[in-house]
Order: structure tokens, then C-alpha cells, then sequence
């Protein structure tokens, strides 16, 4: 399972005389690889919960306590990811709300 610090990009030192921003293109890029990263992650933990839900179920998996820790832990991240997509809703409305 991969955490939130995998998906930011590394921060590299500018060295004298160099620019330190990013084209459109390049921070597009980045968000959209790191969103894409983050979906793929979300998606993972939530199909390895149901896997081990149906297995317990079928009686494959006997330890009912790594069921429970991984059906919670897929809990609060599709909870974090509402959330996260929520704010990022707000700040566009509002972005879209100024006068230029």
C-alpha cells in the first residue's frame, strides 16, 4: 500500500541562475499522475477488503480481526478520498467565483 508522500513529486534544489516553476504542462501532469496514483491506491485497498470479506465468508480466512482492520482501513480511505474530492470542489467553485 503505497502512502500519501509516495505521490507528491521529489523536491529538487534550484541551483543559482535556474527557474524554479513548473510549465502548465508539467503541473498537469504531475496532478493528474498523482490523482490517478491515489485512485488506483483507493481502488486496491477497497478490492483487497472485499476479497478478504468473501473469504471469510467462505471460510478461507479465519483471522476475523485482519478482515476487520482491512475493511476499516478501506473505510477511512474512501472516506478521506470524499472528502479530499469535496475540498477540491469548494476551492474550484470559489476559483470560478473572482472577478478578473
Amino acid at each position: 500500500m503505497n502512502t500519501i508522500g509516495t505521490y507528491l513529486p521529489p523536491v529538487n534544489p534550484v541551483e543559482e541562475g535556474q527557474s524554479s516553476r513548473l510549465t502548465p504542462s508539467q503541473a498537469q501532469s504531475n496532478f493528474s499522475s498523482m490523482l490517478k496514483n491515489a485512485i488506483e491506491d483507493l481502488n486496491h485497498i477497497q478490492l483487497e477488503s472485499d476479497n478478504k470479506t468473501n473469504g471469510l465468508a467462505n471460510g478461507s480466512v479465519e483471522n476475523l480481526h485482519d478482515v476487520m482492520i482491512t475493511a476499516q482501513k478501506a473505510s477511512v480511505t474512501l472516506e478521506t478520498g470524499v472528502q479530499v474530492q469535496s475540498k477540491a470542489i469548494d476551492a474550484y467553485n470559489e476559483i470560478m467565483r473572482m472577478q478578473v
